[in-house]
Formats: C-alpha cells, structure tokens, sequence
C-alpha cells in the first residue's frame, strides 16, 4: 500500500478506478486507491459504479478482491433501469445488527423459498487480514443450486424457475452495480485519530461475469459505439430482442425458453397472415403462421429466387441453437466511477 505516496496528480502514484478491471497478474499488482480517512470523525464513504448500458443477466458469483482490508460496513447495490433507482443485493459488516439492523445470514442458510431475500453477512468483512483473506463475494452460484442441485447437475430444474418465474429472472438482471464503501478497516483496536492516513479503500479486481440479455433469441452481444446490444434474431428487434420487427406481429412477442434442453424454444412469431401480411408470388398462408411457397421461390413471404443447385450463395437458413446464449461474456464495465470527492 502507497499510503501518503499515493497523488492522483502524478501518473507513478495514481491508483485510478479503472485498475479494478484491468489484467491480473501483473508485477507489481495494479489496484485502485481511496483518499485515507483524513476528516475523523466523519465517515469515509465511497461509491463505486459500474454501468453496462444494457440488461445483463449474471451467471457467476461476483468476487471483489481487497488489497486493503476488507470494509468493516459495505452494501452492494443493483439497478434495473440504468441508475435511476437502486436496490441492496446484500448488506456486509462485522456487526449486521448494530449496522443495518439486520441479523447475520450466509448465502448458504438460504432456501428455494428464501431465494430472493437480501440478507446481511458478517463472513466477508473480517477486516485486517490481508495475507489470507483478501475477497468478498456475492454468491450466485449458490443460488441456482437451489433449483440446479449440487454443481448444477440439474439444468433443467434451474432453467424451468427461470422460464416460469419472473422474480427471479429479475433477481440475477441488472443494469447497474454499486459498491457502496461506509466504513473501512480498523481492525481490533479502536481508530488512531493521529494516524488516519492507514485507513482506506484499495481494491485490485472486479470479478463480474455473466452474459448480455437477450430473451433467448440472440447468440452474439456486440459493442458498437460505446453500446453494447444483442444481434437479435427470431424476427426480433430492440437493445435487448425485446419487441417483435416490423411485419412479424402474427402473435404476442415472448421471451425463448430455455426448454427443451439442449435446443430450447425459440416462440418465433408468425410472418404471414390472409389480412394484413400475405404471402408474395403466389405462397400460400398456412394457418397464420408461415408461407408455403411455389417453385422457384423462397423466403418468409416467398420474396426470394430459390438458389439453384451449385450456386455459393446459397447459406443454411436453420436455427441457432439458443443455448448459445449461454456464452459468457467477461464483463468489463463500460463506465466505472469513483464518488468519494478524491479517489486516487
């Protein structure tokens, strides 16, 4: 730790947020910096956020490394519509009772039924031992084994609550993260007012994984000028594949499935119908749903040539399977902030 040598102001000694997400394993560790605790008795509260612009949906526990000690008070929060309203995932402190007013749980007392409760837990804030315990998680995988069974043996036990339940598919999406940072380390002893320079916030990694939402009917997110966004497909449209294109209202939209294994349930939506959207050249509307075309055309209206045989440009018109979906992207944030009037 840098302590008094840290200075945003020279490149050598700055520790600025965006070393979080950098690559591991570098030599020497690379991490981000608070100011220490200069103004006791007032607290050191720092905000740190984390933006995707966009629904992600996360696969994997979310892992915090500590360079410092960990935070004797912290809460992780979570946003679902791009920071204009926060939640608490999980509270953290040595004490759950005298700080949040909350008695102490672990992700593992957690039950099917308990699932979505936001618990408070005193396993990760043991504050000054650093050689030996340096993380703080947020158990995901802990969560789906509830449905999924140890190491997730049962897919589609988890698959069937996620495709049936809306709470908790909207439990695991975000399109925020916030650490909130209000106490630091001070270990066993009470605070040293004359040597406050010690107390502070250091962290070297994000670990946050899971993959862009796309209701099941993208296989690739992409990043385009700054945005990320699904390569919708099943006659989908929208950030998130969230509406159905132009032409293509035969039904309701409706998010896939993810069932049947291993393919799941595209729900594409009709194309043709004998009022509004008619089959081209002569096709045939086959019970609201698709056009059954005459020789030599082809396509969803039958507005193509069929491709003669031989001919390169013919390409495989099958479906992707949706488990593609399952990818996951390693999510480094667009836009990562340090609240706290000095981070260095």
């Amino acid at each position: 730790m840098c302590n008094n040598e840290c200075d945003a102001r020279t490149p050598e000694l700055a520790h600025p947020p965006e070393l979080m997400v950098d690559d591991e394993g570098r030599v020497p560790n690379t991490f981000w910096q608070s100011v220490s605790w200069r103004q006791f008795p007032e607290p050191l509260v720092v905000n740190l956020t984390l933006s995707w612009g966009k629904s992600i949906e996360l696969t994997e526990d979310i892992v915090i490394t500590f360079e410092s000690g960990r935070p004797e008070q912290m809460v992780l929060e979570k946003s679902l519509d791009h920071g204009h309203t926060w939640q608490p995932y999980q509270f953290y402190a040595v004490d759950c009772l005298n700080s949040f007013g909350m008695e102490s749980r672990r992700a593992q007392d957690l039950t099917a039924a308990s699932v979505l409760d936001i618990i408070c837990t005193e396993e990760y804030s043991r504050g000054y031992v650093w050689k030996l315990e340096k993380t703080v998680r947020f158990e995901i995988q802990v969560r789906f084994a509830l449905f999924g069974g140890p190491q997730l043996s049962d897919m589609a036990s988890l698959y069937s609550r996620l495709d049936t339940t809306k709470e908790l598919r909207d439990f695991f999406t975000v399109t925020d993260l916030r650490l909130r940072l209000l106490r630091p380390a001070t270990g066993p002893t009470s605070v040293d007012p004359l040597n406050l320079s010690k107390y502070f916030y250091a962290i070297s990694n994000l670990d946050i994984r899971g993959r862009c939402k796309c209701h099941l009917h993208a296989n690739n997110c992409i990043l385009e000028n700054g945005r990320l966004s699904c390569q919708c497909e099943h006659n989908t449209t929208g950030q998130d594949c969230g509406s159905c294109n132009n032409g293509f209202h035969g039904r309701p939209w409706t998010a896939g499935s993810y069932l049947p294994i291993p393919k799941g349930t595209a729900n594409v939506s009709r194309v043709c119908d004998n009022v509004l959207t008619r089959c081209e050249n002569g096709g045939v509307c086959e019970d609201n749903g698709r056009c059954l075309c005459h020789p030599p055309y082809t396509g969803l209206l039958c507005e193509k040539h069929q491709c003669k045989k031989g001919a390169g440009a013919c390409v495989s018109q099958s479906p992707q399977d949706p488990s593609f979906t399952h990818l996951l992207l390693s999510l480094t944030a667009l836009l990562i902030t340090a609240n706290d009037h000095g981070a260095l």
